[in-house]
C-alpha cells in the first residue's frame, strides 16, 4: 500500500522503516527538512510541504499521524482535512485524548473523510520487536487498512524482550486489535498507560525499599530484578530495570543510575485515566499514588528545603533476615500489581458499557503480550481468567489471582508496615494493599460520610432497613433528644 508518515521522530521515522521493510512505499513530512532527507536515502518518499506530501500520497490518501498530542495533531488534522479527498484515511497514531477523537471523527464525516484512532506502544524497540496497537474507527475502513497494521504490529511467536535478550517465556499473538468505534482506540491505551504507570511506580518503590532498607547497592538490585525477571514477575519492565542498574556511566565510570536525576516527566495521558475513572465512578487508587508520586519528584527543590527542615521519628535501619525481606518484596509486588491490572481493566470495562464498544478484554491482555511496554508473562494468566468468566467484573474474584494475593498477603502487609514505620514512601504499594482491604470488605465506614452530608446539607441516605428509600433526619434534634452517656456526663 502506499501511505504517508507525518511525524518522523524517533517512533515515526521506525514505523517508517519498518511499512518499507514490509513492501510499503511511504511518502514522508516532517517540520525538520533534515528528517526528511535522512529517511529518503533509505527508500521513503520525500515530501517538501503540506501541499506536496497530498499531491504525492494520491487520492484519496491515507495519512497517518506521529505527532504530539494537543494542540499540534489538531492543526495537522485541520490541514490535511483542508486539503485532502473525500474518502481519505487519517490516522492518528499518537496519544491524543480519546473524546478528541470522537469529534474529529464526527468532523471528517461531513467531509466524507475517515479518522481512525490507534494507540500505540512499543517504544524506540518497535522496529525491531513490532508495535502493539489499539485500534479505534469505521470498522470497514479499518478492515480496509489491515495490511498496515500486520506489518507493523509483532507476528505470532516469541517476542524478544529487548535487542541480545533471550526471549519471554511463551508466545506471543499479533499485537493488534480493533476496540471499537471512533475513541475506542485511544482509551484502551490512554488505560494501557495508567497501568504502566502504576507498574513503573510499584517497580520504584520495591527498588526503594531494598536500597534504603537494605543498602543495596546497583549490581546487587540488578541481580535481584534480574532473578525476579524468571520468575511470575518476568516482564519486559523488570527485565529493562535489571539492565538499567547494570548500566556504567561511561565517563565516571559509576553505576548510571546513580547519576539520573528524580524527577519524572509524564506526558498527560495517566492523569487522564485518573480522571475519566473518577467520572465513571472506578476506583483506580494505584494509578492515582503513581500519578501523584510523578507529581511529588517534579518538587525536588522543595523537597530538598523539606529534608533539612523536616524531623520524623520513623527509625530507617532493617536488622532482620536479608533474604526474607527481599521475598516480602517481591511478594507486595506482585500483589500490587495483580491490583492494578485490576483496576485498569475494570476501567476498560466501565468505558467500554458506558460508550457500548462491546471491548474483548481476553483479547485486550492477548495484543498487550506482543509489543506493548507491559507486555508480561502475567498477561497469560489474564487471559486465562477472563476464558474462565468473560464477564469477570474484577480479577481479584478470579480464583487463580485471589489465590495469589493472598498467598502474598501476610508478607505484603509486613512490608507496607516496614515501610511505614522506616519512613519509606511507598504509596502505590500502600494504596494497592487498602484497595484490596476495601473490596473485599462488605461493610465500609461510608455510612457515616452519608449521616455527614445528611447533616450538613440535607443529601439523604438509605436505610438497611428499608431498601430503596431516601430518607432525610434532623440529626441535631435527634441528638439533642439522645440520652446522655456516661462518658458525655464526665467529659
Amino acid at each position: 500500500m502506499r501511505l504517508g508518515m507525518v511525524g518522523l521522530g524517533r517512533m515515526g521515522a521506525n514505523m517508517t522503516r519498518r511499512l518499507m521493510r514490509g513492501g510499503h512505499e511511504v511518502v514522508v513530512t516532517d517540520l525538520s527538512a533534515e528528517n526528511v532527507k535522512k529517511i529518503a536515502t533509505e527508500g521513503a518518499i520525500a515530501s517538501t510541504s503540506l501541499d506536496d506530501f497530498v499531491a504525492k500520497l494520491g487520492k484519496p490518501g491515507i495519512a497517518w499521524l506521529m505527532v504530539p498530542a494537543g494542540g499540534p495533531t489538531e492543526q495537522t488534522v485541520q490541514a490535511l482535512a483542508q486539503r485532502m479527498q473525500t474518502g481519505a484515511i487519517l490516522i492518528d497514531g499518537g496519544n491524543s485524548y480519546f473524546k478528541d477523537d470522537v469529534r474529529r471523527a464526527k468532523e471528517l464525516k461531513t467531509k466524507g473523510m475517515h479518522y481512525v484512532d490507534v494507540g500505540t506502544s512499543g517504544g524506540v524497540w518497535g522496529l525491531e520487536r513490532g508495535y502493539c496497537m489499539m485500534i479505534g474507527g469505521p470498522k470497514d475502513v479499518v478492515q480496509q487498512l489491515d495490511p498496515i497494521f500486520k506489518t507493523l504490529a509483532p507476528g505470532r511467536g516469541d517476542i524478544p524482550r529487548t535487542p541480545g535478550r533471550e526471549k519471554m517465556t511463551g508466545t506471543a499473538e499479533e499485537g493488534y486489535m480493533y476496540c471499537g468505534p471512533s475513541g475506542a482506540g485511544h482509551f484502551v491505551k490512554m488505560v494501557h498507560n495508567g497501568i504502566e504507570y502504576a507498574d513503573m511506580q510499584l517497580i520504584a518503590e520495591a527498588y526503594e525499599v531494598l536500597h534504603q532498607a537494605l543498602g543495596a547497592t546497583p549490581q546487587q538490585l540488578a541481580d535481584i530484578f534480574g532473578e525476579w525477571d524468571r520468575g511470575p514477575l518476568e516482564s519486559y519492565l523488570i527485565a529493562i530495570t535489571a539492565e538499567i542498574f547494570s548500566a556504567l556511566d561511561p565517563v565516571t565510570g559509576r553505576p548510571l543510575i546513580q547519576l539520573v536525576l528524580d524527577k519524572a516527566g509524564q506526558k498527560g495521558t495517566g492523569r487522564w485515566t485518573a480522571q475519566v475513572a473518577l467520572d465513571l465512578g472506578v476506583p483506580v487508587p494505584t494509578i492515582a499514588a503513581a500519578i501523584d508520586a510523578r507529581a511529588l519528584s517534579a518538587m525536588k527543590e522543595e523537597r530538598v528545603i523539606a529534608a533539612r527542615v523536616v524531623r520524623s521519628s520513623a527509625a530507617a535501619a532493617y536488622s532482620g533476615d536479608r533474604r526474607e525481606l527481599i521475598r516480602a518484596v517481591h511478594d507486595a509486588l506482585y500483589a500490587s500489581k495483580i491490583c492494578a491490572y485490576a483496576q485498569g481493566m475494570s476501567l476498560i470495562r466501565a468505558g467500554s458499557a458506558e460508550w457500548k464498544w462491546d471491548i474483548n478484554l481476553r483479547e485486550m491482555a492477548r495484543i498487550w503480550k506482543g509489543g506493548c511496554i507491559i507486555r508480561a508473562r502475567f498477561l497469560d494468566s489474564i487471559m486465562r481468567a477472563f476464558e474462565r468468566q468473560p464477564e469477570l467484573p474484577n480479577l481479584l474474584l478470579d480464583a487463580e489471582f485471589l489465590g495469589a494475593v493472598q498467598h502474598a498477603e501476610p508478607a505484603w502487609r509486613k512490608l507496607v508496615a516496614l515501610a511505614a514505620q522506616s519512613g519509606i514512601p511507598a504509596p502505590a504499594i500502600s494504596s494497592s494493599l487498602s484497595y484490596f482491604d476495601a473490596y473485599r470488605s462488605a461493610q465500609l465506614p461510608q455510612n457515616l460520610t452519608q449521616a455527614q452530608r445528611d447533616y450538613f446539607g440535607a443529601h439523604g441516605y438509605q436505610r438497611t432497613d428499608r431498601p430503596g428509600s431516601t430518607i432525610r433526619s434532623d440529626w441535631r434534634q435527634l441528638a439533642a433528644k439522645a440520652p446522655a452517656t456516661a462518658g458525655a456526663k464526665s467529659s
